[in-house]
């Protein structure tokens, strides 16, 4: 059974525990959507101010929808559009201080004004993305991008 924790520590010793719950409830699961969707609904209780978390998978031509949580969102993302198109295409993590300056940008929560994404890539094979939107500009810094990146690492063992 999974309890909702107090975040009482510093950002990187909140970010560890975050990790630490990860591993417990993806532990012994091998259903690949179930633990993408756990791992979402984690991030989701865990991150304030955020409005979207999810994944996007990539299906050999194409992102499509995954797991998340948040407003209905863009079914299929072509690789190269968009942040999360971008960051898939380059296998590369991508945070946006202010969505409406990025190249591209495709709206589909109006209230998004900061991004960031995380590519998932597991022995070289890109499987997808994981998607986390803010309405607050600016709202990821370098110690987010770092431990997310911790966290999809973790995520990847499972998936």
């Amino acid at each position: 059974m999974f309890h909702v924790e107090s975040y009482s520590g510093t950002k990187e010793e909140n970010y560890a525990l975050l990790q630490k719950q990860l591993k417990a409830l993806l532990e012994g699961e091998k259903n690949v959507i179930a633990n993408l969707s756990n791992a979402c609904a984690l991030l989701n209780q865990f991150l304030t101010e955020v409005n979207w978390v999810g994944f996007y998978l990539y299906d050999d031509q194409e992102l499509v929808l995954g797991p998340f949580q948040g407003l209905p969102a863009c079914v299929r993302i072509p690789l190269g559009k968009g942040v999360c198109g971008t960051a898939a295409l380059k296998r590369k993590t991508i945070t946006v201080d202010d969505v409406h300056q990025f190249p591209g940008h495709i709206a589909c929560d109006a209230a998004s004004q900061s991004e960031i994404v995380i590519p998932l890539v597991k022995e070289g094979r890109l499987l997808g993305v994981l998607d986390i939107d803010s309405p607050i500009k600016s709202r990821f810094d370098s110690i987010d991008q770092e431990q997310l990146q911790k966290f999809v690492d973790v995520l990847l063992h499972y998936i």
